[in-house]
């Protein structure tokens, strides 16, 4: 027999064992099981949330609180293969039985069983405790005998299953020893955690440890962060060496120069924002790793550059075209409860930078307090959105920085604290990421090789102090995204763009080396797709961009506007006024903003539309993306215009 053998027999207390010996379970004052099943807990009484009762930080537990009985009552109770398995549907796909993710909850469960509030009624509960230990069971035997588990498919090596494992396992083994429940079981969770620990801290193991960059960085990091956990609640000399050697190796390894933390091997703001940093958070609040603060301070000002703050206030628009992995279009300045981001906040006393990316303690305070009045009933969570890190995250305590804390990273900003600088990050992949700040305008883009089919090249943004963004280019996909669009649909944004750099117009200018980007006041840059169909060429001046495109056929220049209420649209040297979806002849298009223009001039007559998408921008749905078409020949010229 082996550790992927299930639970067998009638009874919710038998397990078949690695030696293939048949043990009790070790319920804690809970009745015992018959053929039937194990008892449900009882549903929360319609309206006996008492919203006051719940501390700020602790808020976020009320929906979970009012989920429980539904989500551990669907916890299979038959006695058969799969007793134990949380099944439903609340977290995690593949919804199959060998994807361990799904038994994450465990530590939810957990929290609730053994920690007394005054609102809590399931703490102690007899019934909770049987199904609780009912899934740990069924998740430790999901290990492999190597000590990973599986997610995707039953015999996967999962990096990510084993590293979020060793997270929550070891968070529910701390629960259970603090209220001395299920003794049995605990030792079984030790057991388990010391063969994860021993499998994935092998630095030979490549399937966590690749050469060259660590690739899905959030995923070993996690991994570290529950090992450093277990270890504290179980040591093991051997195996804290191999942490210390592990985390200096993803210092190293796990971050680009660029700054961001690679996803997989690119950059995603979302993972590095909502998972990462979290996970740095659990590292230091259990051992003091000042390299790891390091690696923070790098992301805070890679962050300065890629997350573009909007000037009423609503909050940042992000690089998303970038991205290799997820989207993230958009960070509303104060967001609704729970992020599970807002763990990163930890930081901004260390890290002062970080303090403009979160809502001030004085926002995060007012939310609360008004959530605290509210009367009406707490809703259910939906199957597929309870999220087990909400809770993870509440012990750690919470830094929201102050009004004048905010205000002084939010005026520290690249991009607002100087008008005029050109930044080239690069990656030793070959990817280039260019910021250019300009008096009328800041932009940004990328070139070279894109880590996944995601990313999509080219320029992608542009912004003005008073009327903030404009344009901003859209990610895994052909219709939003800034780019030349072939007659098939395929753009050059989404294929590897060879760049150079001049000082100057491209077509005079001195070509300068990386090196010397920063130098050029008036910035040059060509750009070629790998087949030769699209060359470009750009000049970044003071206050417009002017791009000159070379074409094997007709295309189309896409332009992603995103708009807001109040923007005025007409055409120059057509009808006018802009009707969304018309097809038009005309020379250009004007984009008025309060004060600002945008002028987009093409020159000729030439066919164009512009179009709206579904893609809102902001809590409150304040912007709206749009796309510009203009049908061009071969040969064309648009130059974009602020004042």
């Amino acid at each position: 027999m082996t550790r992927r053998t299930l639970l067998l027999g009638a009874g919710a207390g038998t397990l078949v064992t690695a030696a293939g010996l048949a043990g009790p379970s070790a319920f804690a004052a809970s009745p015992p099981a018959d053929a039937s099943g194990l008892p449900p807990i009882a549903p929360l009484p319609a309206g006996s949330l008492d919203r006051s009762l719940f501390s700020h930080p602790e808020q976020r537990l009320a929906p979970y609180l009012v989920t429980l009985a539904p989500m551990v009552n669907e916890i299979v109770d038959d006695g058969a293969e799969r007793h134990g398995w949380m099944a439903g549907g609340w977290w995690r796909t593949p919804v199959e039985p060998f994807n361990a993710r799904i038994q994450e909850h465990v530590r939810t469960l957990a929290w609730f069983a053994t920690t007394e509030r005054d609102w809590n009624p399931y703490h102690g509960d007899p019934a909770l405790l049987a199904r609780l230990d009912a899934a740990i069971r069924y998740y430790l035997s999901l290990q492999h005998e190597e000590g990973f588990w599986s997610e995707f498919e039953p015999t996967e090596r999962s990096r990510a299953a084993t590293a979020f494992a060793l997270g929550y396992l070891s968070k529910t083994l701390e629960d259970l020893r603090r209220a001395d429940r299920l003794p049995g079981t605990r030792d079984e969770i030790s057991a388990a955690l010391h063969r994860a620990m021993t499998w994935f801290l092998d630095p030979a193991n490549e399937g966590v440890w690749q050469p060259g960059s660590i690739e899905f960085v959030n995923q070993p990091m996690a991994g570290l962060a529950g090992a450093t956990l277990a270890l504290r609640l179980d040591p093991d000399p051997g195996l804290a060496t191999r942490l210390r050697e592990r985390t200096a190796d993803i210092v190293a390894r796990g971050q680009s120069p660029a700054g961001y933390f690679y996803e997989p091997r690119g950059m995603d703001i979302a993972y590095n924002l909502n998972v990462t940093l979290s996970e740095i958070v659990e590292i230091l609040d259990h051992t003091e790793a000042p390299e790891l603060v390091g690696t923070v301070e790098r992301f805070a000002d890679w962050l300065g550059y890629n997350l573009v703050r909007e000037p009423d206030g609503a909050g940042y628009i992000a690089n998303t075209a970038g991205s290799a992995r997820t989207p993230m279009y958009y960070l509303d300045d104060v967001t609704d409860e729970p992020q599970q981001r807002d763990l990163g906040s930890w930081f901004t006393p260390l890290v002062p930078a970080m303090a403009a990316f979160y809502p001030t303690d004085e926002d995060r305070a007012a939310q609360r307090e008004a959530w605290a009045a509210e009367t009406a009933p707490v809703p259910e969570q939906e199957r597929g959105a309870t999220n087990p890190r909400i809770l993870v995250n509440i012990p750690y305590g919470e830094r929201y920085p102050t009004c004048a804390a905010k205000a002084a990273a939010v005026a520290a900003l690249p991009y607002l604290a100087s008008d005029r600088f050109t930044e080239l990050r690069r990656d030793p992949r070959g990817e280039d990421y260019l910021f250019v700040r300009r008096p009328g305008y800041y932009t940004m883009a990328h070139y070279g090789p894109n880590a996944t089919p995601l990313v999509r090249s080219g320029l992608s943004l542009i912004w003005h102090p008073e009327a903030g963004t404009l344009i901003h280019g859209g990610h895994n996909s052909n219709e939003d995204c800034w780019a030349t669009v072939l007659p098939g649909g395929g753009t050059d944004a989404a294929a590897d763009l060879t760049v150079a750099y001049f000082d100057g117009d491209p077509a005079d200018g001195v070509a300068l080396d990386p090196e010397q980007v920063a130098t050029a006041d008036e910035l040059g840059l060509t750009w070629r797709s790998p087949q030769g169909n699209v060359t470009g060429a750009a000049v970044l001046d003071d206050a417009s961009i002017t791009r000159r495109l070379d074409v094997v056929s007709e295309a189309t220049e896409q332009v992603p506007l995103l708009l807001r209420r109040g923007d005025r649209l007409t055409w120059t040297g057509g009808p006018g006024r802009v009707e969304i979806g018309d097809t038009v002849t005309a020379r250009g298009l004007r984009l008025r903003r309060g004060r600002v223009t945008l002028d987009v001039h093409w020159g000729d007559q030439l066919e164009a539309t512009v179009s709206d998408l579904d893609r809102t921008y902001f809590a409150d749905a304040r912007g709206r993306a749009h796309v510009l078409r203009v049908a061009h020949p071969p040969t064309a010229v648009f130059r974009y215009r602020l004042s």
